[in-house]
């Protein structure tokens, strides 16, 4: 098994056991009982305040995200969007509030407990334009150019292959669309053993990479008008950290000058692909 495999199935097993559980017991357990790590505070110290979004669901919110994408997402009624890591639907129903009856929201996750409690949810609420596919971020079951807007919740950081992904995103979105992503990105080097750490990595920072490459990956993809519409430092407590350093490494990690940060950034897919590289058997995009 290669090591984009493991991660994947790493990520799987723990939102699987997430997905049974509430958002406070995400918040007030060990990353689902078995983990012995404490380290869902990793994900209570990343998590936003949804409450007062209009169209916001209780049961849906696992306290998993690190943004509020939809209040920065430009979305319009009427608009298709995609929601990619679709959780319990917390982000869907937030959009489709806006999409209206006209519109249709549409959320992937590649966790089967994961997809069946958000279908539970949309059918308690009886919303017959949300719709939940089961999927790899990586190969989206989405057909080609049906997207106004595609939003995401720190989700990327725990997929292993980002060319990959923007290149999807890029792939579903119709000409003229556009993203709002919030995601963890870092400015210098965490610790080395973190990047072995199960936990860390299902919590979003192990994951995580260097602020510029995540710019240029997006860049790279073919988007255009990039903007960063938030960006906010993540301080990690010294109850997590003594959790994974000692007290020497802690004080070698604050005094390195590395920065977690949560941003959500904004970018457009031009109305007219000028790259020359999308006709048939042209072998790329």
């Amino acid at each position: 098994m290669n090591t984009e495999t493991k991660t994947k199935e790493l990520v799987k097993e723990k939102y699987s056991s997430i997905a049974s559980q509430s958002k406070e017991q995400n918040l007030s357990t060990c990353c689902g009982a078995t983990s012995g790590c404490c380290a869902d505070d990793v994900y209570s110290i990343m998590a936003e305040e949804y409450s007062a979004l209009k169209g916001y669901v209780p049961e849906a919110d696992l306290g998993l995200g690190c943004g509020l994408p939809t209040e920065f997402a430009l979305i319009k009624e009427g608009n298709t969007v995609v929601d990619l890591g679709s959780g319990a639907g917390n982000d869907v129903f937030i959009a489709r509030r806006v999409v209206g009856e006209k519109g249709k929201v549409i959320g992937i996750d590649f966790t089967d407990g994961m997809i069946a409690r958000a279908r539970s949810n949309a059918e308690k609420l009886n919303y017959n334009n949300v719709e939940f596919r089961l999927g790899d971020i990586e190969d989206m079951p989405v057909t080609s150019n049906k997207a106004d807007v595609v939003i995401s919740n720190c989700v990327l950081n725990l997929v292993p292959n980002k060319h990959k992904v923007f290149s999807e995103i890029y792939r579903v979105l119709k000409p003229g669309g556009h993203f709002s992503i919030s995601d963890i990105i870092l400015e210098g080097e965490i610790p080395d053993k973190w990047k072995e750490v199960a936990e860390l990595h299902a919590g979003c920072i192990s994951g995580a990479i260097q602020k510029r490459e995540y710019l240029e990956i997006i860049e790279e993809a073919g988007f255009k008008n990039m903007k960063l519409q938030k960006d906010k430092t993540i301080l990690i407590p010294d109850e997590i950290l003594w959790g994974y350093l000692s007290d020497e490494e802690i004080a070698e990690y604050k005094n390195s000058g590395t920065r977690i940060a949560s941003i959500t950034v904004y970018a457009d897919k031009p109305a007219k692909d000028d790259r020359n590289c999308c006709e048939p058997g042209s072998g790329c995009c």
